[in-house]
């Protein structure tokens, strides 16, 4: 039996050739990976006509600090009705907080909208409306199949890189120039 290896924290990257048209140029953090399967929330792709001002409204969260009008992202095509808030790891919601590794955390219970609309929440955050899942085997065979490039996520290229550059930002960081990439694959 092959050795299971651990993606928790780490960052998936679509490669051209990905047959999935809903995660083109995606970019995603891994949450939780383990035998049982994976999860992981998409951060450049925001939803469409939804801002954290709107999300705030709509569930009638008061507000006491300034709330900026950040997108709400596309966190994936599991759960959309449900957000996923993933955040600096200052941030402990007890029993909700999921401490992904030492640069990223998430929580997706309704406290931390709370906090945050307080001025309590953590220092920074990206709220999506649903995740990425895979069963047991479905990533690690993805990958085999060249679908994603897995590489190092930072706060900076999360929190603070334009959704558009995102992508480019991620390749580059892995010492990729996307336009040396083909969308077809093959075995040597």
């Amino acid at each position: 039996m092959p050795r299971q290896f651990n993606l928790t924290g780490k960052g998936l990257i679509a490669m051209p050739g990905l047959s999935d048209e809903r995660f083109s140029h995606a970019v995603i953090v891994v949450c939780a990976h383990s035998a049982e399967g994976a999860m992981g929330i998409v951060v450049n792709k925001p939803a469409d006509h939804v801002s954290m001002t709107t999300l705030f409204r709509q569930l009638s969260i008061p507000c006491s600090v300034p709330i900026r009008p950040n997108p709400v992202y596309a966190g994936g095509p599991v759960d959309m009705e449900r957000g996923f808030v993933l955040h600096s790891p200052d941030y402990d919601a007890a029993l909700s907080t999921l401490h992904v590794n030492p640069d990223f955390a998430m929580t997706a219970s309704l406290d931390v909208l709370e906090d945050i609309a307080q001025g309590r929440g953590p220092n920074v955050s990206l709220l999506a409306l649903g995740y990425c899942g895979w069963a047991p085997g479905q990533l690690e065979a993805e990958i085999t199949d060249n679908g994603w490039l897995v590489g190092d996520m930072t706060q900076g290229l999360v929190f603070s890189t334009d959704d558009e550059r995102k992508w480019d930002m991620a390749m580059a960081a892995q010492g990729i120039d996307p336009r040396s990439l083909s969308a077809t694959s093959g075995r040597a």
